[in-house]
Protein backbone atom coordinates (compact mmCIF):
# COMPACT_ATOMS: atom_id res chain seq x y z
CA UNK A 1 0.00 0.00 0.00
CA UNK A 2 1.25 3.46 -1.26
CA UNK A 3 2.11 6.13 1.49
CA UNK A 4 -1.32 8.27 2.31
CA UNK A 5 -1.06 12.13 1.57
CA UNK A 6 -3.51 13.77 3.34
CA UNK A 7 -5.11 17.26 3.42
CA UNK A 8 -7.57 19.09 6.28
CA UNK A 9 -8.62 22.36 7.31
CA UNK A 10 -8.02 23.62 11.20
CA UNK A 11 -10.95 21.65 12.44
CA UNK A 12 -8.94 19.20 12.40
CA UNK A 13 -5.71 20.59 13.71
CA UNK A 14 -4.96 18.83 16.47
CA UNK A 15 -5.46 15.30 14.41
CA UNK A 16 -3.17 16.86 11.63
CA UNK A 17 -0.52 17.69 14.05
CA UNK A 18 -0.58 14.46 15.71
CA UNK A 19 -0.31 12.01 12.35
CA UNK A 20 2.45 14.75 11.60
CA UNK A 21 4.78 13.01 14.67
CA UNK A 22 3.69 9.67 13.35
CA UNK A 23 4.88 10.24 9.92
CA UNK A 24 1.87 11.35 8.24
CA UNK A 25 1.99 13.77 5.11
CA UNK A 26 -0.33 15.92 6.23
CA UNK A 27 -1.18 19.38 4.55
CA UNK A 28 -2.76 21.87 6.90
CA UNK A 29 -5.03 24.56 5.15
CA UNK A 30 -6.59 27.04 8.17
CA UNK A 31 -9.78 28.61 7.28
CA UNK A 32 -10.58 26.26 4.08
CA UNK A 33 -13.84 25.54 3.13
CA UNK A 34 -15.14 22.13 2.09
CA UNK A 35 -14.39 22.68 -1.73
CA UNK A 36 -11.03 24.17 -1.40
CA UNK A 37 -9.63 21.39 0.17
CA UNK A 38 -11.30 18.73 -2.40
CA UNK A 39 -9.68 21.41 -5.20
CA UNK A 40 -6.35 20.76 -2.88
CA UNK A 41 -6.96 17.41 -2.83
CA UNK A 42 -7.84 17.01 -6.43
CA UNK A 43 -4.49 18.91 -6.99
CA UNK A 44 -2.14 17.44 -5.26
CA UNK A 45 -3.41 13.96 -4.96
CA UNK A 46 -4.22 13.58 -1.44
CA UNK A 47 -7.43 12.52 0.33
CA UNK A 48 -9.35 15.00 2.25
CA UNK A 49 -9.93 14.87 5.97
CA UNK A 50 -13.02 16.60 7.28
CA UNK A 51 -16.21 16.68 9.67
CA UNK A 52 -18.37 17.44 6.51
CA UNK A 53 -20.85 14.86 5.43
CA UNK A 54 -21.39 16.53 2.48
CA UNK A 55 -18.97 15.26 -1.32
CA UNK A 56 -20.36 17.76 -4.24
CA UNK A 57 -21.22 15.40 -7.48
CA UNK A 58 -18.52 17.94 -8.89
CA UNK A 59 -15.39 16.69 -6.69
CA UNK A 60 -16.73 12.90 -7.23
CA UNK A 61 -12.95 12.06 -8.28
CA UNK A 62 -11.53 13.24 -5.45
CA UNK A 63 -10.72 10.77 -2.09
CA UNK A 64 -12.65 11.86 0.66
CA UNK A 65 -12.75 11.09 4.54
CA UNK A 66 -15.61 12.06 6.65
CA UNK A 67 -15.18 11.81 10.14
CA UNK A 68 -16.76 12.25 13.46
CA UNK A 69 -16.53 14.49 15.74
CA UNK A 70 -14.94 12.31 18.54
CA UNK A 71 -12.16 11.80 20.31
CA UNK A 72 -8.74 12.53 18.95
CA UNK A 73 -7.40 9.12 20.11
CA UNK A 74 -10.41 7.72 18.39
CA UNK A 75 -9.86 9.44 15.37
CA UNK A 76 -5.70 9.05 14.90
CA UNK A 77 -6.25 4.90 15.68
CA UNK A 78 -8.66 5.09 12.94
CA UNK A 79 -6.86 6.89 9.97
CA UNK A 80 -3.63 4.91 11.17
CA UNK A 81 -5.34 1.64 11.01
CA UNK A 82 -6.58 1.92 7.45
CA UNK A 83 -3.57 4.44 5.83
CA UNK A 84 0.39 3.86 5.86
CA UNK A 85 2.15 6.77 7.22
CA UNK A 86 5.02 8.55 4.54
CA UNK A 87 7.97 7.86 7.26
CA UNK A 88 8.89 7.04 10.59
CA UNK A 89 7.01 8.57 13.66
CA UNK A 90 8.94 12.20 14.27
CA UNK A 91 10.31 12.15 10.99
CA UNK A 92 8.43 15.27 9.64
CA UNK A 93 8.37 18.89 10.51
CA UNK A 94 5.24 19.24 12.70
CA UNK A 95 5.16 23.05 11.58
CA UNK A 96 5.52 22.36 7.99
CA UNK A 97 5.07 18.63 7.56
CA UNK A 98 8.56 18.23 5.39
CA UNK A 99 10.56 15.65 6.15
CA UNK A 100 12.91 15.91 8.31
CA UNK A 101 17.12 15.69 7.98
CA UNK A 102 19.67 14.20 10.37
CA UNK A 103 22.10 16.44 10.92
CA UNK A 104 25.58 16.76 13.10
CA UNK A 105 24.77 18.58 16.64
CA UNK A 106 27.84 20.46 15.82
CA UNK A 107 25.64 22.25 12.17
CA UNK A 108 23.34 23.66 15.49
CA UNK A 109 26.04 25.62 17.41
CA UNK A 110 24.78 28.65 18.83
CA UNK A 111 21.42 27.29 17.73
CA UNK A 112 20.05 25.18 20.15
CA UNK A 113 21.11 24.71 23.94
CA UNK A 114 24.72 23.26 24.33
CA UNK A 115 23.52 20.67 26.98
CA UNK A 116 21.38 19.40 23.79
CA UNK A 117 24.56 19.61 21.55
CA UNK A 118 26.97 17.76 24.26
CA UNK A 119 23.95 15.09 24.74
CA UNK A 120 23.02 14.30 21.26
CA UNK A 121 25.04 12.29 18.74
CA UNK A 122 22.62 13.63 15.84
CA UNK A 123 19.87 16.25 15.52
CA UNK A 124 17.32 16.71 12.38
CA UNK A 125 16.71 19.89 11.21
CA UNK A 126 13.90 21.12 8.89
CA UNK A 127 15.56 22.60 5.96
CA UNK A 128 11.96 24.78 4.95
CA UNK A 129 11.34 26.65 7.98
CA UNK A 130 15.01 25.80 9.83
CA UNK A 131 13.72 24.12 12.91
CA UNK A 132 16.12 21.65 14.80
CA UNK A 133 14.72 18.79 16.70
CA UNK A 134 16.01 16.29 19.06
CA UNK A 135 14.52 14.21 21.92
CA UNK A 136 13.46 16.78 24.08
CA UNK A 137 11.87 15.51 27.62
CA UNK A 138 8.45 16.22 26.56
CA UNK A 139 8.52 13.34 23.75
CA UNK A 140 7.93 10.57 26.56
CA UNK A 141 4.85 12.35 26.62
CA UNK A 142 3.59 12.32 23.26
CA UNK A 143 5.42 9.15 22.69
CA UNK A 144 2.92 7.63 24.81
CA UNK A 145 0.00 9.57 23.94
CA UNK A 146 0.55 8.00 20.38
CA UNK A 147 0.95 4.77 21.64
CA UNK A 148 -2.40 4.51 23.73
CA UNK A 149 -4.08 5.97 20.73
CA UNK A 150 -2.73 3.10 18.23
CA UNK A 151 -3.12 0.56 21.16
CA UNK A 152 0.54 -0.38 20.05
CA UNK A 153 3.90 0.54 20.61
CA UNK A 154 5.99 2.55 18.26
CA UNK A 155 8.84 1.50 16.53
CA UNK A 156 11.92 3.79 15.85
CA UNK A 157 13.45 6.87 17.42
CA UNK A 158 12.06 9.84 18.69
CA UNK A 159 12.45 13.32 17.84
CA UNK A 160 10.76 16.53 18.78
CA UNK A 161 12.45 19.88 20.25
Amino acid sequence: MAPARFVTDSSLAFLARRLIFLGYDVRLVPGARLEELLERGRAENRVVLTTSARHPRRFADVSMRSLPRADARDLVRAVASEAEPAGPPFSRCPECNVALQRRHPFEARGEVPGRVLRSSNALTYCGSCGKWYWEGSHVARLKAWLEAALGRSLEGGAKES
